[in-house]
């Protein structure tokens, strides 16, 4: 016996495919702007390691210290707005290539159909404004937006998402 087809497999697929484009361009640019961006924290860390190095004494010794706290603070702050930067242009990318998958008709028919096949025959189904349908019944609602869509496939990336950072 095989399984019954599911009426948004090929929804589905396309949209993978869509979304692993778009991510795999905005890893590059995200790897990119974070060796930027880590680069650049690291070349403020020595300058101020430097700067510190050459108040001496012992007050110079606690200034040093603070310093370095303050320049790995500062870079570590900078790095996770970079971070925070990458992921939600990466997230944005993903909701545009999502929109584009659902402009095709029959992309918007199957997930129309899929809302309503969720909440059945009684629900009341509306076209989402970027793509897509919700669908709600009482007591009962589904969002299949392009947005919740491509939020839903980004974040099932789950720790995965930690590889936008690493080297390559």
């Amino acid at each position: 016996m095989s399984a019954p087809v599911d009426a948004l497999d090929p929804v589905r697929a396309e949209l993978l495919r869509a979304a692993r484009a778009s991510a795999d361009a905005v890893l590059e640019r995200a790897r990119d702007d974070a060796d930027a961006t880590l680069r650049g924290a690291r070349a403020t860390a020595d300058a101020v390691l430097a700067r510190a190095r050459e108040l001496g004494g012992a007050d110079g010794a606690a200034g040093a210290a603070r310093e370095r706290v303050h320049a790995a603070q500062d870079a570590w702050a900078a790095e996770l707005a970079a971070r925070a930067e990458v992921y939600a242009a990466l997230r944005d990318a993903i909701r545009a290539g999502v929109r584009r998958a659902l402009a095709n008709d029959a992309a918007a028919s199957a997930v129309t159909a899929a809302a309503r096949d969720a909440l059945g025959p009684g629900a009341r189904v509306t076209a989402a404004a970027e793509g897509g349908a919700t669908a709600d019944s009482p007591g009962r609602r589904v969002d299949l937006s392009a947005d919740a869509l491509a939020d839903r496939a980004l974040d099932r990336l789950g720790a995965r998402a930690a590889t936008l950072w690493e080297p390559p």
